[in-house]
């Protein structure tokens, strides 16, 4: 199965694939918090999706809870609060585990990426980045305390779009 045939439901609860959420020609999937100290990250990534989403880029955030329980909400309750205090624009998914037993298939197939400095496994914390290619090949993997605007991921971005 490819990577985009991953089922995953929306923040709504509402059943897709990692392919339907996806941009059609690179997506930036980050594992995201609403409490965490990396959380202002939300503006640079709404930066990123309203630059390059007409050159069929996207940012798709993961809500994960596992991290300090810094994303203890409901899905309202982390659509409103992105809404509201972001102005997040892009889609979120379903709360997932990113890490452990109960780790969501999508993370299963990313942890074996390498990031800048060559770190695979697990997720480090919030707001870990994978750019990910419209044909599902995982692109980069970006260490949490990357900005969203940082000159190498945009970069990297700029790259899969031509």
């Amino acid at each position: 199965m490819s990577l985009l045939e991953t089922p995953i439901a929306r923040l709504d609860g509402t059943s897709a694939t990692l392919g339907e959420l996806a941009a059609p020609r690179a997506t930036l999937l980050v594992n995201v918090a609403s409490r965490c100290a990396l959380t202002p990250q939300y503006s640079g990534l709404e930066r990123l999706h309203e630059t390059y989403a007409a050159r069929g880029f996207g940012v798709l955030g993961v809500p994960c809870n596992q991290f300090g329980g810094q994303e203890p909400g409901s899905s309202e309750e982390i659509a409103e609060f992105c809404s509201a205090t972001y102005g997040v624009t892009f889609p979120m998914t379903e709360k997932v585990d990113v890490n452990g037993p109960d780790r969501h298939d999508i993370y299963t197939a990313l942890v074996d990426t390498p990031d800048g400095s060559g770190r695979t496994g697990d997720i480090a914390w919030n707001f870990e980045k994978f750019l990910i290619g419209g044909d599902g090949t995982v692109i980069a993997r970006f260490d949490p305390g990357v900005e969203p605007e940082d000159p190498e991921l945009v970069t990297s971005i700029e790259a899969q779009l031509g």
